[in-house]
């Protein structure tokens, strides 16, 4: 297929009038053809009312038409070959594995949300028959369902380029909960991001939706973006990034004289913390294990373990010594972008810089451009608690220990951290009364909690929880994995007395949808 550098819009192919962005192969600096000029302000507005044309044709489709697809695109995806993977190769410098592994997990979020969407638990239906006899007051006929919130802007991510970008979860979700989408393409793969674009507007067509369904536009700037956000016909944002990403489209969505909300994941250092008795029994296990999530994928994961949290003592400097030792033999990996790299390289430092954080160890200096050199540092508590920008997120493979003298250090530091992505428990039996006085307060801040494993990796399914508590996201009832994600772009409205043939195919009188209602105040155990 023959990239044309061009946007989609609805079924349009249109060429920008901006500022152009190139594809940046990490690995050599080598700019990727073609170029991707970028849009304005009309290329927006020309999107947002073919999105907004949309809307109501969209949201309304049969429960099975928009399962398959959901199906389609996936099919799509798929059909485009080793095409896509070659081009996210060159524009992130990740290995062929890596990318097909994601490709997969793309196509199956797809299928999973037209499980999800055929089933129609979401739709949450509540039926309150009227009561014309109730004394002292009748009650009316009440029929209660979700419906979709509009049409969506989505923001492309950098460190995944198909599972968190243009069919990523937040576009698979919002169209599972059928609403249009417009996504904003990151800069940092452009290409990618036209193949997507190009196999979601074939399923648009090959369904017979319409056009204003999916939309994909380029920007080098501030421009699209904001404008994006502040149009009224977009009613909800789905973004992954930086935590000043993510906060300056807040504050522009929340400058409107309509409100709207901004689903952001933005930072998180995700504690990992170490009990006595499981750091007595396998310091080195544990050590191999951590070095291992930190520098997977040259530690570019929103999941990266960036802090441990134990108690200090003989067992403690084991799992050091081995770390550090480990750290030491990790080869750089290849970042995916300058920008990213440049970012890393500056948090590093700020690190290194501190004088309340000691350097533990270094990992092998690259030999390459945008090559991660892994970082290892070591603190105590009341020099942590002391200083909060020990708690800014270095994007990459670093990592800070916090050192406690005592369980009462170990509880301050763990109330003292800011929302989470993840919180991760190493614990042995003799361990759990300790791991149960900490759990109330790694609920609040943390949205997946795990025992004995490693946060890095992220199962797409029904139970997962991708969010937190604040910075993690800027929702923290959210989350962007899994099926409840759907739940995000959709509100309540209650029917009061309609007519049969008026009401929506999933209130009517005879359940033709066969769902599973709650009617009057039961479950109903079969629809």
């Amino acid at each position: 297929m023959t990239l044309t550098g061009h946007m989609l819009i609805g079924q349009q192919t249109l060429a920008g009038n901006r500022e152009a962005i190139h594809g940046i192969n990490p690995a050599t600096h080598a700019a990727l053809e073609p170029a991707y000029a970028g849009g304005s302000a009309e290329h927006v507005e020309q999107a947002c009312a073919l999105a907004w044309a949309a809307l109501d044709v969209y949201r309304e489709t049969p429960l099975s038409a928009r399962a398959a697809f959901l199906e389609t695109i996936a099919q799509e995806i798929e059909a485009i070959g080793d095409e896509l993977i070659d081009r996210a190769m060159a524009e992130t410098g990740l290995p062929r594995a890596r990318l097909s592994g994601e490709r997969g997990r793309t196509c199956q979020q797809l299928r999973m949300f037209a499980r999800t969407v055929r089933a129609g638990e979401w739709l949450d239906v509540r039926v309150d028959p009227a009561q014309p006899q109730r004394q002292p007051m009748p009650r009316s006929d009440l029929r209660q369902r979700q419906i979709p919130l509009g049409p969506v802007a989505v923001f492309g991510a950098s460190n995944f380029p198909l599972a968190f970008s243009v069919a990523g979860g937040d576009t698979a979700s919002a169209l599972a909960a059928g609403c249009p989408v417009i996504v904003k393409a990151h800069g940092a793969h452009p290409g990618t991001s036209e193949l997507v674009g190009r196999a979601v507007t074939r399923a648009v067509k090959a369904c017979g939706l319409p056009e204003g369904v999916f939309s994909l536009l380029y920007g080098s700037g501030r421009e699209v973006g904001i404008a994006l956000v502040t149009d009224p016909r977009i009613k909800a944002v789905g973004f992954t990034g930086s935590r000043s990403g993510g906060l300056a489209l807040c504050q522009a969505a929340q400058a409107r004289p309509e409100p709207i909300p901004v689903y952001a994941e933005m930072s998180s250092i995700n504690p990992v913390l170490l009990f006595p008795a499981a750091l007595q029994n396998r310091a080195e296990a544990l050590a191999q294990g951590f070095v291992a999530s930190l520098t997977l994928g040259a530690g570019q994961f929103c999941t990266n373990p960036g802090l441990v949290i134990a108690q200090q003592g003989p067992a403690l400097d084991s799992f050091v010594a081995a770390a550090a030792r480990l750290i030491k033999d990790c080869s750089a990996q290849t970042m995916l972008t300058p920008g990213i790299f440049n970012a890393y390289e500056a948090g590093v430092s700020l690190l290194a810089e501190n004088a309340r954080a000691q350097v533990v160890a270094a990992g092998q200096i690259g030999t390459g451009p945008n090559q991660c050199q892994a970082h290892l540092f070591i603190t105590n508590a009341s020099d942590f608690l002391a200083d909060h920008t020990l708690q800014a997120e270095a994007f990459g493979a670093a990592s800070l220990i916090v050192q406690c003298a005592s369980d009462d250090e170990i509880r301050q530091v763990t109330e003292h951290l800011e929302g989470q992505l993840t919180a991760t428990l190493h614990l042995d039996d003799a361990d759990l009364e300790q791991a149960r006085t900490l759990l109330p307060t790694l609920e609040r801040k943390a949205g997946r909690l795990l025992v004995n494993g490693w946060p890095t990796g992220v199962e797409v399914c029904d139970a997962m929880v991708h969010g937190g508590a604040f910075p993690a996201t800027s929702d923290a009832r959210s989350t962007s994995v899994g099926t409840a994600a759907i739940l995000r772009f959709l509100r309540p409205v209650c029917y009061q007395d309609f007519p049969d043939s008026l009401l929506p195919a999933a209130l009517k009188h005879d359940n033709p949808l066969q769902l599973r209602r709650l009617l009057d105040g039961q479950r109903e155990t079969q629809a």
